[in-house]
């Protein structure tokens, strides 16, 4: 199979998975009173997102049972002893996290924008964003409390979105701290976007293992699937962020290196002697122009930084793919496999 075709594959299956997601958040997230609270929910929700790992939390629970993808209603999915487990609350309750994360992350690091459009702070108030973050992240846990598994299994899951959620404070209370120093190692980068960003990833992938009574050591290879797959998935991001046009990021190219955010690049670029603070004079990413950026990338990319980046995540990656040996053949574990592949190669 060509890399293209892998590509289109993943590509249906995120259309297709999102679709049923979407569906899913309509029916538990209505809007109700206060409703100006509850639109600021949805506002972000229906702001776009591929709904990435939704889709690896579907793909996982196909996986574990050995199901082809999308045969199983996964409303009434049927656990290792039969019982049925509504695997698709568990994808939402996921992906609310995400949104919570996205709209606090946005007020702290006063972002005007996310995925296009004016931020659910800027769009509403700061109150209100607060508000709406907080409610969607409670709501995770009432989802998660309704799946229907075993109260055993249910109970592990509950504890796995706890502790995921604690580990993205502490990603994120080490990437504020990260701004005030200049002798960040490569390895405490990627430990930060382990906690940041990967461990959502890695719950995705191992919360329907759990929830439909897999046994430890299937689940933790899921979870560490999630774990490698995410940190390539953040090293890809920081890629796009300085190549790929702005209109299609949704934001301003370059922001990150604007507003001096260390990224796996520019730490790299520092070892190699580049003077990464004087890239660019611009102080916001508003006063940055194109060109500015166009030379930043090229010496970026005579530094081999870029390409540093992009070898970590191919080998994060293949790593990443490894751990699913522990799964029956199935069209869904092979769909995992070129889901971590593709994670990599994506466009924006």
């Amino acid at each position: 199979m060509t890399s293209e075709t892998k590509e289109a594959r993943v590509l249906d299956a995120i259309r297709e998975r999102r679709d049923l997601v979407n569906a899913a958040i309509d029916e538990e997230l209505p809007v109700e009173e206060p409703k100006r609270l509850y639109e600021a929910t949805r506002y972000i929700l229906e702001a776009g997102g591929k709904r990435l790992r939704p889709t690896v939390a579907t793909l996982a629970a196909e996986a574990v049972t050995g199901v082809e993808p999308l045969s199983t209603e996964f409303r009434e999915f049927p656990a290792l002893d039969g019982r049925p487990v509504d695997v698709m609350r568990a994808a939402v309750a996921i992906e609310v996290i995400q949104s919570f994360t996205l709209i606090h992350d946005d007020i702290m690091d006063e972002d005007a924008l996310r995925r296009g459009v004016p931020a659910v702070h800027e769009q509403y108030d700061t109150s209100t964003a607060i508000l709406a973050g907080d409610t969607l992240y409670s709501k995770a846990f009432e989802f998660m409390t309704e799946t229907g598994a075993d109260p055993a299994n249910g109970l592990e899951a509950m504890r796995m979105l706890a502790s995921t959620c604690t580990e993205i404070c502490e990603g994120q209370a080490l990437d504020v701290a990260f701004e005030s120093r200049d002798d960040i190692l490569p390895e405490e980068y990627l430990e930060m976007v382990e906690l940041k960003t990967a461990v959502l990833y890695g719950a995705s992938a191992a919360t329907p293992a759990v929830l439909l009574g897999a046994d430890e050591e299937v689940a933790e290879a899921l979870y560490q699937y999630g774990i490698d797959s995410g940190r390539a998935f953040q090293i890809q991001d920081d890629v796009l962020d300085l190549t790929v046009p702005s209109e299609d990021l949704g934001k301003q190219r370059g922001s990150d290196l604007v507003e001096g955010k260390e990224t796996l690049i520019t730490l790299h670029a520092r070892q190699q002697g580049v003077d990464v603070d004087g890239l660019v004079e611009a102080d916001t990413p508003d006063e940055v122009t194109e060109a500015a950026i166009d030379d930043a990338v090229a010496a970026l990319e005579d530094a081999g930084s870029i390409a540093y980046a992009r070898e970590t995540a191919e080998d994060l990656t293949a790593r990443s793919k490894e751990h699913l040996d522990v799964l029956p053949e199935s069209g869904s574990r092979e769909l995992l496999r070129d889901l971590a592949d593709y994670l990599i190669v994506r466009g924006y």
